[in-house]
């Protein structure tokens, strides 16, 4: 799951809205959803004061649907469809990032339990979660790719801890979370024992595909355009400098052709059927989604010229006038820092290229 700095609608068609709720982090609440703009399915209003979320479980959702029991897809999956389950991820680990197979959390069956010691990072939104899916070490004596399982554990477990990373922009969107000693239920095992990493490139393969954010895409290159209509350059609105549009009609063509990209990938998925493996292709999404992401908030930056530099105006004693910075230009610098993330979550861009070079091409 990501997060932004200024307002970005995610639809859903096919998801009824009265099923849905949002996190509130002022009112630390789930709201309902009508409380938020009518026909979306969420509003990202980030920062270190604001974050409201509809997360819909699109990445663990699958995995439950694809390799758990039936009990788990009776348990689990209506209430991710429903938004009453909130999920994190818990996968990064400090050395086990894109090298994600090199994890040391330790899973150790005893009875109907397995005992869990270890720790995850970067795990975002964990301190609004409910249940946190991770991968595990079950058996150190195979390959590092052959001894890992997939467990759901319940965030309320004795021994979870949950501890923020605050971020340069004061916020709190991630954590560390240290499992001491937790016991879960060998019914949460996802699939079979040592088969986890099957399951998590499953997983990873969706989330690359994701982390295209088309629509987002879409969506900011709409605002950069409205907001270039109102800032003059040179006596003139910035929409009409020549050197501007180029760069914006770089992007749109660049999105253009991504989105064309996806759609042959969700084609070809379609046509292939559910094999539980993912397409390499994926990662050419990720890494031109998250390219374009980056400069949309660069242009949107360019857009706000001197107004995109932080002003805080309670820190500021010697000035009693009211700010002329219009309303829309402060959350264009901490977007554009806090999209520097996109290039590495996920598996990091140099990681992609790897895949890209052996999967597809053959290398």
């Amino acid at each position: 799951m990501s997060s932004a700095t200024e307002t970005d609608n995610v639809t859903a068609s096919n998801v009824h809205p009265n099923s849905l709720r949002v996190y509130n982090t002022l009112t630390k609440q789930k709201e309902p959803f009508e409380t938020l703009i009518p026909g979306k399915v969420g509003i990202y209003l980030c920062g270190p004061t604001v974050y409201k979320e509809a997360h819909i479980g699109h990445m663990v959702g699958p995995v439950i649907y694809t390799f758990g029991s039936e009990e788990q897809k009776k348990r689990f999956l209506p209430r991710i469809a429903n938004l009453d389950d909130w999920w994190c991820q818990g996968f990064s680990e400090p050395g086990a990032g894109s090298d994600l197979a090199s994890l040391k959390t330790r899973a150790v069956r005893e009875g109907d339990h397995y005992v869990v010691n270890g720790q995850k990072t970067w795990t975002t939104l964990a301190q609004y979660a409910d249940w946190i899916f991770c991968l595990v070490r079950t058996d150190t004596e195979a390959k590092k790719q052959e001894g890992i399982s997939f467990l759901l554990i319940d965030i309320k477990t004795p021994g979870i801890e949950v501890r923020p990373i605050v971020t340069i922009d004061g916020g709190r969107e991630i954590n560390e979370v240290f499992l001491t000693d937790v016991k879960v239920p060998v019914e949460n095992l996802v699939g079979q024992e040592n088969k986890g990493w099957d399951y998590a490139k499953f997983l990873l393969g969706n989330e690359r595909t994701n982390i295209a954010r088309i629509g987002m895409s879409k969506q900011r290159i709409a605002r950069i355009r409205e907001l270039a209509g109102k800032e003059m350059s040179s006596g003139r609105p910035l929409i009409e400098d020549e050197r501007f549009r180029e760069k914006l009609a770089a992007i749109e063509i660049d999105l253009k052709a991504l989105e064309l990209t996806q759609l042959r990938v969700v084609a070809a998925d379609a046509k292939r059927g559910n094999t539980g493996r993912p397409d390499p292709a994926s990662s050419i999404l990720k890494i031109k989604g998250s390219e374009i992401q980056q400069a949309t908030t660069h242009l949107l930056m360019e857009v706000m010229g001197p107004y995109a530099v932080p002003y805080i105006p309670e820190h500021d004693d010697r000035w009693n006038e009211p700010s002329e910075v219009p309303d829309y230009a402060p959350s264009a610098a901490p977007n554009y820092f806090n999209f520097r993330k996109v290039s590495i979550y996920g598996g990091s861009n140099e990681i992609q290229k790897n895949i890209i070079a052996k999967a597809v091409l053959g290398l």
